[in-house]
């Protein structure tokens, strides 16, 4: 579950029945000649509505297992990511006795299309067999009873084809859904991206996750664009892109490094609104309104679509127009409002778009839905926590 608001019932319907203030009021003002039409995915969302193991997650990302960001390539290989899963069985949508929540586990597709039979649904198990999440903090930044909610993470072609997930340390300060603390940041490397060799993953403790002193807290790891020739970008410059967020506004703020030196933090360079800086706490706020986790993609005329779900919490997933990896950025489009909200009384969040699934023109989006009383509601009704699809066409 990646967001963070630590506020009351009232303030969360204030943000999803009045996202338009802030629309206008962080917008740069200006127009782009852009134009979005949404409508929901339903064969996706179905590809997410299970009965048996995995039957709801969030944090959902997609990797191309071949590394390359291509559209249309029907033999294309993907693994999903997901942050806390539940495990077990579901009767009439009511989870049965003896579900189990664990913090991250993964899925495999084959192809482009959303069939069944195309999508293995995985998950770690322990030397009793019980299920057990893969990643779990084991490095010098470790604190007792923490667990990790995964980022984004792309296959780097300069390291042997090995895997890199950002990994957010997370401990619990309550008994709400809401109460919980994201403290530092983990990379995790896996050498063997398979079915086989994912739970096995070197930790890499950085210092990416940190108090701003005017910006509230920092992390990386909501979304990467890898801009290298490799990874088929457009406009390559050999650069992966690291977007993360700085909590106060939900500001978009962005690193960059060669993905030769992704491990040697001290290559990365950070982005301060003239150029790329030594210091991670020069960092500024590039645009704001956004979700804790995002996306960013090219665009077939050279700009980049900033995907994202308004406010970080709210019943509408939001679009800007950017002309970089690093912007400026411009107005938010609304270009969907999820009905989950006003029909169901789920509160949307962390939008983004999967390029390489997406057809030309057109981007797929994923969302989250999730309740105030989740821990009881979900025992209730399973069909509440499970990602759900739409498909943003633009022109």
């Amino acid at each position: 579950m990646h967001f963070k608001y630590k506020i009351g019932g009232f303030l969360i319907i204030l943000l999803l029945t009045n996202t338009n203030i802030w629309s206008q009021e962080e917008s740069t003002g200006k127009t782009d000649p852009y134009e979005f039409q949404a409508s929901p995915a339903p064969e996706w969302t179905a590809l997410m509505e299970r009965t048996t193991g995995w039957f709801g997650a969030d944090g959902i990302f997609t990797i191309p297992l071949d590394g390359i960001e291509n559209q249309g390539d029907t033999d294309k290989e993907t693994l999903f990511i997901f942050s806390d899963t539940y495990i077990g069985e579901v009767i009439n949508n009511v989870p049965k006795p003896g579900n189990v929540m664990v913090n991250n586990t993964t899925a495999w597709m084959k192809g482009l299309e959303p069939k069944k039979s195309a999508i293995d649904f995985e998950y770690n198990l322990d030397s009793d067999g019980k299920p057990t999440s893969y990643f779990v903090p084991k490095n010098k930044n470790a604190r007792d009873n923490e667990y990790f909610w995964l980022g984004d993470g792309f296959i780097n072609h300069q390291k042997n084809n090995a895997l890199y997930v950002f990994a957010y340390h997370v401990h619990k300060t309550g008994p709400n859904v809401f109460d919980f603390e994201q403290t530092n940041v983990a990379l995790l490397k896996v050498e063997e991206p398979t079915k086989e060799g994912i739970a096995a993953s070197t930790q890499i403790a950085t210092d990416l996750g940190f108090v701003h002193p005017t910006e509230g807290r920092v992390y990386f790891g909501s979304g990467l664009f890898v801009n290298t020739k490799e990874a088929n970008a457009p406009k390559p410059d050999g650069y992966v892109y690291i977007y993360g967020i700085m909590e106060r506004q939900k500001s978009l703020i962005a690193a960059r490094v060669r993905p030769e030196n992704i491990e040697n933090i001290n290559e990365w360079r950070f982005w301060n609104g003239k150029t790329w800086g030594v210091q991670k706490e020069e960092v500024v706020e590039i645009t704001n309104a956004i979700s804790n986790e995002l996306s960013v993609t090219p665009t077939e005329d050279g700009n980049f679509l900033l995907t994202f779900t308004v406010l970080g919490l709210s019943d509408k997933v939001g679009i800007r127009v950017g002309t970089s990896p690093v912007g400026p950025f411009g107005q938010i489009h609304e270009v969907y409002t999820c009905p989950e909200y006003k029909e169901n009384g789920l509160f949307p969040y962390n939008a983004k778009a999967h390029y390489h699934l997406s057809k030309p023109g057109e981007l797929l989006i994923s969302y989250n839905t999730i309740t105030l009383n989740f821990w009881e509601d979900i025992q209730k009704d399973a069909s509440i926590y499970h990602p759900r699809f739409i498909k943003v066409k633009y022109k």
